[in-house]
């Protein structure tokens, strides 16, 4: 017996139009366009690390984060970049930091 599809059950976010993509910080739905893409690269000494690919043109698995130091700072804590790259080894997310200070110092603040 097929199972009977129930929309409550998959709430589409309410206003989103375009792909929609799960921060790995916070875990809200966003619209892909409101979230960084973040891959696995070499930082500058040519370490393995998470490194920001606002572009979105990197090959390979990728995961989403929004621009902010709080999203960063839970999917640190969380250990979520590893899991979300599948990747098994430690990985620096020092790139990632920094391009998201960066950010958030040249946003305008309310």
């Amino acid at each position: 017996m097929a199972r009977e599809h129930i929309p409550s059950a998959c709430p589409e976010p309410s206003g989103l139009s375009g792909p929609v993509r799960t921060c790995v910080g916070c875990r809200k739905r966003a619209a892909k366009d409101e979230l960084v893409r973040v891959t696995v690269g070499s930082d500058a000494q040519g370490h393995p690390a998470v490194v920001p690919d606002p572009a979105a043109t990197a090959p390979g698995r990728g995961a989403h984060l929004h621009p902010t130091s709080e999203c960063y700072e839970l999917a640190v804590r969380r250990k979520a970049f590893g899991r979300a790259l599948r990747v098994t080894t430690g990985l620096s997310s020092a790139p990632v930091g920094e391009y998201v200070a960066a950010i958030d110092s040249t946003a305008p603040h309310p």
